[in-house]
């Protein structure tokens, strides 16, 4: 609730802007005919966008300890997941050594932004801004502490990076593999930007790019599962669900049921015209989840993939090596 202004459809617009410069400064930096590790400089591209448009914070020059700590966090979440994990958590064992180190890594990043903002006292109109300003009106009235600050940063900057330059990355790969529906798209940019780079008032217009992100996000899920915890004792097709269970259910796997996506494997982004879209059921795709706690960035990460692979696009194609 406090952390929805920032994301109303306005908002995300007025972020457009510094996405595209962003990637035109990763665009210039690239050479014609370099080996590029893509998922590390998407995941460069995508930290330096979210550090900006949601925190006005230069958090590019921390993308390698931020890339190195998450991969260490998210390598041990396997090890979190375990039976019996909250015992493991308190014995001094290697993982958990590893994840403590990785944890003060990055919240030496995320607090260093809030100290920084806490002292500068003013308004600058982005998501930090938004929960410095926010009070618990149905509570004690009191702002965020600085714990609370770091948990709510914390989600927004890891979830707002990660996922989206997991989702660019395969993108980037899959149009490798398919040369026609690269082809496919580099008509629709001529004819959209026609040489200029692209605009939020683009973004409606860039309808393949859309369905290439689309697609690629169908294949390979930034997010592969997700879990939802019973608060009651639930049926579900004659199946009991009792209280505290944890439900998973896989984008992954619902991603590439047959019957809701003949030839599963393949690479095809006109499943996601409208007409397609519409005889499928609902959760038959779900990239970002479902009902009252679906992903609160979405509108912000549809725009981001689609003017970051646009942007990019338009002067670069990738090769894998061998």
């Amino acid at each position: 609730r406090l952390a929805q202004p920032a994301f109303h459809r306005q908002r995300v617009n007025s972020y457009a802007e510094t996405m595209v410069a962003h990637a035109e400064k990763t665009s210039a930096r690239w050479r014609d005919g370099e080996t590029l590790d893509v998922a590390g400089e998407m995941m460069r591209l995508t930290l330096a966008v979210v550090g900006k448009t949601l925190f006005d914070a230069e958090v590019e020059s921390d993308a390698d300890e931020v890339g190195a700590a998450l991969t260490e966090v998210m390598n041990l979440f396997g090890y979190l997941m375990l039976p019996f994990s909250e015992l493991l958590e308190k014995l001094p064992l290697p993982p958990r050594r590893r994840f403590e180190r990785a944890r003060a890594r990055l919240d030496a990043v995320i607090y260093r932004i809030i100290e920084e903002r806490r002292r500068e006292g003013r308004d600058r109109g982005d998501l930090l801004s938004t929960l410095l300003d926010a009070v618990d009106e149905e509570g004690d009235r009191t702002g965020m502490t600085d714990e609370q600050l770091r948990d709510e940063a914390m989600t927004i900057f890891l979830a707002g990076h990660e996922t989206t330059a997991n989702a660019l990355a395969w993108t980037w790969y899959l149009l490798s593999q398919n040369q026609e529906v690269e082809a496919k798209l580099h008509e629709e940019l001529e004819e959209v930007l026609a040489g200029r780079r692209p605009t939020a008032e683009d973004f409606p217009r860039l309808r393949y790019a859309e369905m290439v992100v689309a697609e690629s996000m169908r294949l390979y899920p930034p997010a592969w599962a997700v879990g939802r915890l019973a608060l009651e004792d639930h049926e579900v097709g004659g199946y009991l669900i009792p209280r505290g269970s944890l439900v998973l259910v896989s984008q992954y796997v619902m991603h590439r049921d047959p019957r809701f996506w003949p030839e599963p494997e393949r690479f095809d982004p006109e499943r996601f015209t409208p007409e397609a879209r519409a005889a499928r059921p609902q959760f038959s795709y779900f990239p970002f989840g479902g009902g009252p706690r679906r992903c609160i960035g979405e509108g912000f990460a549809w725009m981001e993939l689609t003017l970051l692979l646009a942007t990019l696009a338009r002067r670069w194609r990738m090769r894998p090596v061998a």
